[in-house]
């Protein structure tokens, strides 16, 4: 009878992990893993929305103008130029513009395929039935904005041997205004840089204000695994308020919290690998902004003020916009801050040197796999000593756990005498029960570090290792490194003393089993690092345990 009740309690607290994984997916933004709902697809805002203060226009594909913008005046009549889509290319990013309004409406990355090593190009912007991922700007109320029709001027591709690559939007006059957009390139570089000039033609100063944002779809990206969660969705940063996270959840709930104004930083949306941002110029005072703009879509930007223009005069307002994959090292020389759009969360701090150690080692070896795993063993030599006093206590108690197991049956009926019984041993034998628990807590920050560098960082996309792993951020195609993580979880399991209560023994070997089984759907990189780890703790308890007199064996379970 009590068998049949423990497995009723097995299977329902198995049962109950799944429903808590599938929870916990939902909780950080991704779709269910075993239950999923359908989520909907992108769709424009028919209607516009105000944000810190200023009227945006609403976020929307379509030819509609800021009329039915609540505040806007009706703007002057201007001849429609050409709607037209415009692709401006350089070595390392193609971005397609659409005259309406000047806006970045797709982007792709030359050296970055679809399938690591292979494929199309990935593409982050895009503006099509089951993408809507924009960069709007323009200026608030009925002046030139991402609606107005603009005339194109300039080359569409990066010339052999130049470096720069200049392309200019030009808006006809609204209520006086003209917008001029002038997009600057670089080879080799995702940031373009971004001039809004504003020409006054009317009879009076005005004093507009432009904002810069972008505009996305609450969809994770196309491919994003729902055994491990990354970020997805806007941010926004200054030197006061630090990096904060904004979720598509909150947005929709209108609880999102965020720095509103700042004279520094910068916005931005994030997702696995890759972002886009926003950078105004340091030093000029600007509002931020996120906020849902229609069914399943949201925009982060900021609005940033000119001074007044007199008639006949103009004034521009030079900003930076990104569109990069997560570069560590490049992001932290472009502006303050912006290297943490890579977000390893809490465990930043170690995550970053530990990341710093990888691309210097991967600097001697050049191959991302074997950098890894030399990571891997000098993270184990460093913390020797820990796992040396660790393993020293588990050979104690697996040398008298035959005298504990005798002393259960024994005392079975007498607790508090069992108890004492065994505390006595443990004096006796200068044993601490928690010796073994305690150096494995200190290193487990290490390693969950370590896991979000790997799965974290750009640099693993297409990176190859040996023959059948071409690419270390996606899973094993065949497997293989799964399943040896899975024999060497066991290995070292089994290396360990069975305790001598027999519940804890099957959650000795339960709990293992899980883990390797989520692994197998792992980035081949992680299963990697996690292989490494295992086999380097089984030479070094095999050791110890020698030099301790306690024979090494592994101790299969025995459930009855």
């Amino acid at each position: 009878m009590n068998d049949i009740r423990r497995s009723i309690l097995w299977v329902i607290f198995g049962f109950s992990l799944i429903l808590l994984w599938d929870q916990w997916q939902v909780h950080q933004g991704q779709p269910a893993t075993f239950f999923p709902k359908p989520q909907p697809t992108a769709s424009a805002p028919a209607a516009g929305g105000s944000a810190a203060g200023g009227t945006v226009p609403a976020a929307s594909g379509t030819a509609a103008g800021a009329a039915g913008v609540p505040g806007a005046q009706q703007a002057q009549a201007a001849p429609a130029a050409p709607r037209e889509k415009i692709t401006v290319g350089t070595d390392v990013l193609q971005v397609t513009f659409d005259t309406q309004g000047g806006s970045v409406v797709h982007t792709a990355f030359s050296k970055y395929l679809t399938e690591g090593s292979k494929g199309s190009p990935v593409v982050l912007l895009d503006q099509s039935p089951q993408r809507f991922y924009v960069a709007q700007t323009g200026l608030t109320g009925a002046a030139p904005n991402h609606k107005t029709p603009m005339t194109f001027v300039g080359e569409r591709q990066l010339a052999d041997g130049a470096k720069t690559l200049v392309v200019r939007f030009e808006s006809p006059v609204e209520n006086g205004l003209k917008l001029v957009k002038t997009y600057t390139f670089e080879r080799g570089s995702y940031i373009i840089g971004v001039r809004h000039e504003v020409f006054n033609q009317g009879g009076a100063p005005v004093t507009p204000e432009l904002y810069q944002q972008l505009v996305r779809d609450g969809n994770a990206p196309e491919g994003e695994s729902s055994f491990y969660s990354t970020f997805t969705g806007p941010v926004v940063y200054s030197q006061e308020a630090k990096y904060q996270k904004v979720s598509f959840k909150d947005l929709d709930k209108g609880k999102a919290e965020y720095q509103k104004s700042a004279p520094d930083g910068y916005v931005a949306m994030v997702q696995h690998y890759f972002f886009s941002a926003w950078l105004p110029a340091e030093g000029v005072q600007r509002k931020n902004y996120a906020q849902k703009v229609g069914d399943n879509l949201f925009s982060v930007g900021t609005l940033t003020p000119f001074a007044a223009i007199a008639p006949g005069a103009s004034q521009a307002v030079d900003s930076r916009l990104v569109v990069s994959p997560q570069l560590e090292k490049a992001l932290e020389q472009t502006a303050p801050g912006l290297e943490l759009v890579k977000d390893y969360g809490m465990f930043t701090v170690i995550a970053k040197p530990l990341y710093w150690l990888l691309d210097w080692l991967h600097s001697f070896i050049g191959n991302w796999g074997w950098s890894i795993i030399a990571l891997v063993v000098v993270i184990k030599i460093a913390f020797y000593w820990f796992n040396a006093k660790a393993y020293a206590s588990m050979a104690k108690m697996k040398a008298v756990n035959p005298r504990i197991t005798e002393m259960r049956e024994r005392f079975k009926d007498k607790p508090q005498q069992l108890q004492q019984e065994m505390m006595k041993i443990y004096r006796e034998e200068k044993i601490n029960p928690l010796g073994g628990c305690l150096p494995i807590l200190i290193q487990m920050p290490v390693f969950f570090a370590l896991y979000w560098v790997l799965l974290s960082s750009v640099e693993m996309r297409g990176a190859p290792w040996v023959g059948w792993i071409h690419d270390l951020s996606v899973r094993d195609p065949y497997f293989i490194l799964p399943l040896v993580m899975t024999v060497t979880t066991f290995m070292q399991t089994a290396l360990n003393p069975v305790p001598p209560d027999p519940m804890q023994a099957k959650m000795m070997w339960f709990m293992p089993l899980i883990f390797s089984v989520m692994f197998y759907f792992f980035p081949a990189g992680l299963v990697l690092y996690w292989i490494t780890n295992n086999v380097l703790t089984i030479a070094q308890q095999w050791l110890i345990n020698t030099r301790m007199g306690v024979p090494p064996q592994f101790n299969l379970p025995k459930f009855k």
